[in-house]
């Protein structure tokens, strides 16, 4: 078993010589690490069968096995990601501002690591790569904590990266991994607040539930996404098909993949028909109101079901969307309100008044307009990879980048000063 403490402190010590190390010297390691992935391929899928084996015996949803899988694809996508964050500019040291008092004092603020940054999360192995890289090129320490259906993947990940920043004359221990799957430890890991300066859960509900009840250090909460699109009437319909149809099937298993379809009522009668005629290639299952059931009804082409009240607080996560249908640009916005996470939403106008009210009155991190939910990503961003979605407002909200995991320290030049 692990002790907690003794990565907290190594953690803690590291991080000092982490915030001091120079750009080019974590560039350094970032580059190393995108070659040792490469370099261990093989290792690695070896390791990510075993996740897979196990999940599969365990009865996991395919969309759980979708998050869990590496290929030699994606590895290489990984590798490539790694580097694109190389080439971002370095946070640390940024000058964000400098002004010259009445008295001649000069004052700025620096940009300066958080320090050490504990990460819980689940599935989806590319994260332990995602974290440790951002970390790194952020000057900032990570104690991750992988789930259990990918523990093996992230072990060999985390044992590959340490590799390559131990050669890159960067200590080790920049990045720890906790290794056991002893769900204790998480709570243990929530008391390591003198240590651990900022807590990041990225997982379901209960995972972000615990953390933010639990944690004795701050802490950011989102990455439960229940996603909106709104079809407005003055919508385009070829543009609503291909937008919402997107948000849906290009990756639903996803915290931004769609979870439920707004459609105004006057809308609706042409809308939903070649709606469902695009689902249908995919597979989804609509879950629908009433109004929504009686203009789709039974097809043969695709499962259309009523929708349980459950259904409108659910990320689903897989080919499922509940379907309904509004009669105004408000009521959207309320059901919105009632059932989002502040994800990601989205409206599909060709009104521009509609569209701005739209962004002003829906309380998201990411709000799109004749966009698809899936574009709420660090990477679609231009900020690199990203170690969260936050949903917060204080410290960060959105994609959280290299300057998200950041602070800043007040700066003061003076000549001699002395405070009358």
């Amino acid at each position: 078993m692990d002790n907690l403490e003794n990565l907290g402190k190594a953690a803690k010590t590291v991080s000092r010589r982490l915030a001091s190390s120079s750009g080019g010297r974590r560039n350094l390691a970032i580059q190393k690490i995108a070659t040792a992935l490469i370099d261990s391929e093989q290792k690695i899928i070896s390791e990510n069968s075993k996740d897979i084996s196990k999940g599969r015996s365990k009865g996991l949803s395919e969309a759980m096995l979708d998050r869990l899988i590496i290929t030699k694809e994606s590895i290489h996508g990984m590798s490539s990601d790694a580097l694109r964050v190389a080439n971002l500019d370095d946070p640390v040291g940024e000058m964000i501002e400098m002004k010259t008092m009445e008295n001649g004092l000069q004052v700025g603020r620096k940009r300066v690591p958080l320090g050490v940054i504990g990460v819980i999360y689940e599935s989806r192995p590319n994260v332990t790569v995602d974290i440790s890289v951002l970390c790194l090129k952020s000057g900032n320490a990570v104690i991750l904590r992988g789930g259990s259906e990918a523990f093996y993947s992230n072990q060999i990940l985390a044992k590959v990266i340490r590799g390559a920043v131990s050669e890159a004359d960067l200590p080790k221990d920049s990045i720890q991994i906790v290794q056991s799957t002893d769900r204790k430890l998480v709570s243990e890991m929530l008391n390591l607040d003198q240590y651990i300066d900022l807590m990041i859960p990225r997982g379901g509900q209960d995972l972000v539930n615990m953390v933010a009840s639990e944690s004795k250090m701050p802490s950011i909460t989102g990455g439960v996404g229940v996603c909106h699109t709104y079809v407005d009437s003055e919508a385009s319909l070829d543009m609503a098909v291909e937008v919402v149809n997107n948000a849906k099937v290009q990756r639903p298993s996803v915290c931004n993949a769609l979870d439920t379809v707004l459609v105004h009522s006057s809308l609706a009668p042409d809308y939903l028909p070649r709606m469902a005629e695009a689902f249908a290639v995919a597979g989804v299952e609509l879950r629908c109101d009433t109004r929504a059931l009686s203009i789709l009804g039974p097809r043969e082409d695709i499962r259309v079901v009523p929708a349980r009240d459950e259904d409108w607080d659910t990320e689903h996560l897989s080919l499922i969307a509940g379907v309904k249908i509004v009669d105004s640009l408000e009521e959207a916005i309320n059901h919105i309100e009632n059932h989002g996470t502040g994800h990601s939403d989205a409206i599909i106008t060709e009104n521009y008044s509609t569209a701005n009210r739209f962004v002003r009155e829906v309380d998201s991190s990411a709000v799109m307009v004749n966009a698809s939910t899936r574009f709420n990503d660090g990477g679609q961003f231009g900020l690199g990879a990203e170690v969260a979605i936050s949903t917060n407002k204080m410290h960060a909200r959105g994609p959280m980048g290299l300057k998200e995991i950041t602070s800043y320290k007040w700066v003061v030049f003076g000549n001699g000063h002395i405070r009358q």
